[in-house]
């Protein structure tokens, strides 16, 4: 199993970003996908899920009307949209998976089984 997160960079305060999370050996329908983030200094938290069969779909509060998750799963591949992104985004971003419908809600990192490696957002002037 292999996530591939791409996409970050260093974009100016009310910029935007698209997030791509692609998988190889797991078909991402069948998993909940989330999208975690990790600032200098801190712990990692949930930034989005959605979750497998009917795709429920969470966000923290401090992203939520300005992030949009998605799946393309023809692609096997979960999209992160960033608009509006703020100086306090920035962090390294991952995608996980996790095989329990119920981790989509509130997600904990270590409900998630398999990580990619991580891309860089920078948010500043």
């Amino acid at each position: 199993v292999q996530l591939q997160a791409s996409g970050g960079g260093l974009v100016q305060p009310g910029g935007s970003l698209r997030l791509s999370c692609v998988a190889s050996g797991i078909d991402l329908k069948d998993w909940v996908v989330g999208w975690f983030r990790q600032a200098p200094g801190k712990g990692r938290e949930g930034v989005s899920t959605v979750s497998d069969g009917d795709g429920k779909i969470w966000y923290a509060d401090s992203v939520k009307g300005r992030f949009t998750i998605s799946r393309d799963n023809v692609k096997n591949t979960v999209y992160l949209q960033m608009n509006s992104l703020k100086a306090e985004d920035t962090a390294v971003y991952y995608c996980a998976t996790s095989y329990l419908s119920i981790t989509y809600y509130d997600p904990k990192d270590v409900q998630y089984s398999h990580w990619g490696q991580g891309t860089q957002v920078t948010v500043s002037s």
